[in-house]
């Protein structure tokens, strides 16, 4: 599996889309990969309905999705079909890779070895890549085939990375956009009134140490 902060490999892949090589497909864009354990299977279908339901909100945050599963790309087609009368939803219109040989499932650890298909062969696991502009991995989230993804979190965590790249504050438990921040430990006091215009405020704690220190979110 890729490490955080690598290059994320190039790849050519046969998709219900058409053929892409990865890196060409995703452009100056953030990017998505995620993949699901097979075509046809429940919990697969209400996530890929789910995302096909944000796509927009994905788009306007920049970011291409594509999905990966271990089946072909005729599979893919049908499926999407299933999916789209699931959800009630006219348009599918993000990629699904066809990894039947799973070759980029091995490539990149995505097999879970407790879930196989009817031959015995392992299915893939319900891996979350994300990919920055600079082809860079910014992100990556492994659950078993059993857990389906949420989403909104996913959402809340694209906020979280091109707002920390580009600013110097990190993101608190449970913040969602417009709420406020941290400064970062690294961002010396003389930096503050420069760096956070709207005010920084310092919270105390029982050691006495001004670690730390919540500004709104930087615009």
């Amino acid at each position: 599996m890729p490490n955080l902060g690598d290059v994320f490999p190039d790849f050519k892949a046969q998709t219900s889309k058409g053929d892409i090589q990865f890196h060409e497909w995703l452009g100056n864009s953030w990017g998505i990969l995620f993949s699901h354990p097979a075509d046809y299977t429940p919990v697969c279908t209400t996530e890929l309905g789910k995302a096909a339901e944000l796509q927009g909100e994905f788009e306007k945050r920049g970011v291409k999705m594509i999905a990966l599963s271990c089946d072909s790309v005729e599979s893919h087609k049908g499926w999407i079909e299933d999916i789209k009368g699931y959800k009630g939803i006219n348009e599918f219109n993000y990629p699904i890779i066809a990894d039947d040989k799973r070759e980029l499932a091995v490539k990149f650890g995505m097999l879970d070895p407790d879930e196989k298909d009817a031959a015995g062969l392992p299915l893939t696991a319900r891996c979350v890549f994300i990919i920055g502009p600079d082809k860079k991995l910014k992100l990556s989230i492994l659950y078993p085939a059993t857990t389906g993804r949420n989403f909104d979190e996913l959402l809340r965590v694209v906020d979280s990375l091109q707002l920390t790249a580009t600013k110097k504050v990190a993101t608190p438990v449970n913040w969602k956009q417009g709420e406020p921040c941290m400064v970062l430990p690294s961002v010396k006091a003389e930096e503050c009134p420069k760096l956070f215009p709207k005010g920084v405020e310092i919270k105390q704690v029982a050691s006495g140490k001004q670690y730390l220190r919540v500004t709104p979110q930087p615009e």
